[in-house]
């Protein structure tokens, strides 16, 4: 095989644990810097503003409501780039995403007031793809997982050697 061709054609998990970085890496940054930040950082205003309120989702109040987008949008975002608790943070941050675009956007993706359609839906399938696959290698996640399996098999070892030596003695002959 042509050696330039290699990286378009190959299925090695390598490139593959690449793609789910760049993909963690650029939804969650975008996420965080568009949507987390100013909720992080300008959360009084947006909790007072009369002007324009933040919206009152499910009756629950509205600081409660922008506590539930800030840990989604700011929180779940920074861990979905770290690859840390990956999975629970893309459920959190699409329920977010999805509840914001059905009751805030009313599910808008074609015509003049669908400004955000088009992202929410890259949103939600980034989220969807990076759930169902998982961080991929090079994440905390994936060292934490590592770290565990390595000193259970350690200590699966180490009892595994102990077993062993305790029926060697129980079944070598006696010396007379």
């Amino acid at each position: 095989m042509n050696k330039r061709l290699a990286l378009f054609l190959s299925t090695r998990s390598s490139y593959n644990d690449l793609g789910l970085l760049a993909l963690r890496v650029v939804v969650g940054t975008t996420l965080c810097l568009k949507h987390g930040w100013e909720k992080a950082f300008d959360f009084h205003t947006m909790a007072t503003n009369t002007t324009l309120p933040f919206p009152n989702l499910f009756h629950l109040g509205t600081v409660p409501t922008l506590v539930i987008a800030l840990t989604s949008d700011f929180i779940c975002s920074i861990l979905i780039v770290l690859g840390l608790g990956t999975r629970f943070a893309t459920v959190i941050a699409f329920a977010n995403i999805a509840v914001a675009w059905a009751m805030v956007h009313h599910f808008s993706f074609f015509g003049p007031r669908a400004d955000h359609g088009e992202i929410i839906v890259l949103f939600l399938g980034a989220m969807i793809s990076v759930f169902l696959t998982g961080p991929g290698r090079y994440s905390l996640d994936y060292l934490l997982v590592d770290r565990k399996r390595k000193e259970g098999a350690s200590s699966r070892f180490a009892e595994t050697r102990a077993d062993s030596s305790s029926i060697d003695k129980q079944y070598q002959p006696r010396v007379l």
